[in-house]
C-alpha cells in the first residue's frame, strides 16, 4: 500500500522521488541532484503536499550542502542560506517547506564548528529524522482521526493527503487507510479536484490500492452527494493553519466546507503540528500562490478547451475560515472552534 515516494540514493549523492505528474498511468523515480533539478521538481508538482515538501526539501538541502566547497564556517553558511532561500521560493503556501528548511539551517548553524564530515553527517541525520518524525505524526493523526468517524461512514475528500503527499499513512486519508486495517468499511466520494485531478489521479488511485471502496466525482457533484444523504464526514489537508484556526488547502475545500456546514456534515481538518504556523495570525496573512492559467485551459486535454487569448484566474490554494471547520486534527489532539487559546496553550 505505501510506496517510498522520497528517499536519499545509496551514495547519498540525490534525493529519489516518485514523481507524482506521471501518476496514475506511470511510475517513474527521477534523481535530483542540482539545484535547478530541486526546485523545478516541487515548482511542477513533481512532488508535492505540504508534509512531503518539508521531506523533500531537508534531503535535497542535504544532498546540496554535500556540494558547497567554501574556505570557512561562514562562507558554507552563506552559500547553503542561498539554497534555502531559492527552494523556499518554489512554492509559498505550504508552511512545511520553510519549517524543514529552517530545521536544516538552524542544524547547520549549530554544528558550523564541527569537521565537514561531521556537520554533513549531522544534517542527514536532521533530514532523516524529519521523514521518520513525519511518519510517526501520520500514524497519531490517523489513530485520532480514526474516532471521530463510525463503520460504515460515507466520507467526501478533496485533492490528495495520502502516503504520497507525506511518508506514511497520509494525514486526511489517514484515517482511512487505517479504518480499511481495520475492517471499518468506509466508502470514500474522492472530489477530481480540478485543475490539476489530485483527487482522480491520486486520491483515488491510493485508495483502490488499499482495496478501499471509492467513487471518483467531479467537484461539482459534491453538493448533490451531500443532499442524499451519502456522506456522513468531509477530510480534507492542509497547507496551512493560522493562530486562529483558518486553513489554507487546495483550491475547492473552502467551497466543500461551505457545502458540508448547509447540510450539517462534519469538517475536519487534518495536519502534522508543523503546518500550525502561530507567526500567521488569519488565514488574510496567508500568501495564495497562483499558477499558469494554462493549467486550467489546456493541461489534461488532448486539446485546449478555451478561447485562445481568454484570460485565467488560478489560484492552487483557498482559506477555509476557522468557524466552518468542526475540528483541526493534528498528533498533538483534536482541537474544535474557537481555536485561539486551545492553539497558542498547545504551539506557542
Amino acid at each position: 500500500m505505501f510506496v517510498e515516494n522520497i528517499h536519499l540514493t545509496g551514495d547519498d549523492s540525490a534525493v529519489e522521488i516518485l514523481d507524482q505528474t506521471l501518476l496514475p498511468g506511470e511510475k517513474r523515480l527521477i534523481r535530483c541532484t542540482a539545484l535547478e533539478d530541486m526546485y523545478e521538481a516541487i515548482a511542477s508538482l513533481r512532488v508535492r503536499g505540504a508534509p512531503a515538501i518539508g521531506i523533500f526539501a531537508g534531503y535535497a538541502l542535504y544532498v546540496l550542502a554535500r556540494h558547497i566547497r567554501a574556505a570557512d564556517g561562514e562562507g558554507f553558511l552563506a552559500v547553503l542560506r542561498e539554497h534555502a532561500a531559492c527552494l523556499e521560493a518554489s512554492r509559498p503556501t505550504a508552511v512545511n517547506l520553510r519549517h524543514g528548511l529552517r530545521r536544516m539551517l538552524a542544524t547547520a548553524e549549530q554544528n558550523i564548528s564541527l569537521s565537514r564530515d561531521a556537520l554533513l553527517s549531522r544534517l542527514r541525520q536532521e533530514a532523516v529524522a524529519i521523514q521518520e518524525e513525519d511518519a510517526a505524526m501520520n500514524l497519531e493523526i490517523s489513530r485520532l482521526g480514526l474516532r471521530l468517524l463510525k463503520p460504515g461512514d460515507g466520507i467526501l475528500t478533496h485533492c490528495n493527503a495520502g502516503p504520497l503527499a507525506t511518508s506514511r499513512y497520509g494525514t486526511a486519508l489517514g484515517p482511512i487507510l487505517l479504518g480499511q486495517e481495520q475492517g471499518y468499511g468506509f466508502h470514500v466520494y474522492a472530489d477530481e479536484t480540478r485543475p490539476l485531478l489530485q483527487g482522480a489521479r491520486l486520491t483515488a488511485y491510493e485508495l483502490r490500492e488499499a482495496g478501499v471502496d471509492v467513487t471518483l466525482i467531479c467537484d461539482s457533484m459534491a453538493a448533490s452527494v451531500m443532499s442524499q444523504g451519502r456522506i456522513q464526514a468531509v477530510l480534507v489537508g492542509c497547507d496551512r493553519i493560522a493562530a486562529n484556526g483558518d486553513t489554507a488547502n487546495k483550491i475547492g475545500t473552502c467551497g466543500a466546507a461551505v457545502l458540508a456546514k448547509h447540510y450539517g456534515i462534519p469538517f475536519y481538518v487534518l495536519g502534522p503540528s508543523t503546518t500550525v504556523d502561530m507567526s500567521t495570525a488569519t488565514g488574510k496573512d496567508i500568501v495564495i500562490e497562483e499558477r499558469d492559467g494554462r493549467e486550467i485551459a489546456e493541461r489534461y486535454f488532448v486539446r485546449p478547451q478555451a478561447p485562445a487569448g481568454v484570460k485565467t484566474y488560478n489560484p492552487a490554494f483557498d482559506v477555509t475560515p476557522a468557524e466552518l471547520i468542526t475540528a483541526i486534527i493534528t498528533e498533538r489532539g483534536v482541537f474544535r472552534y474557537p481555536y485561539g487559546d486551545a492553539f497558542e496553550r498547545t504551539f506557542l
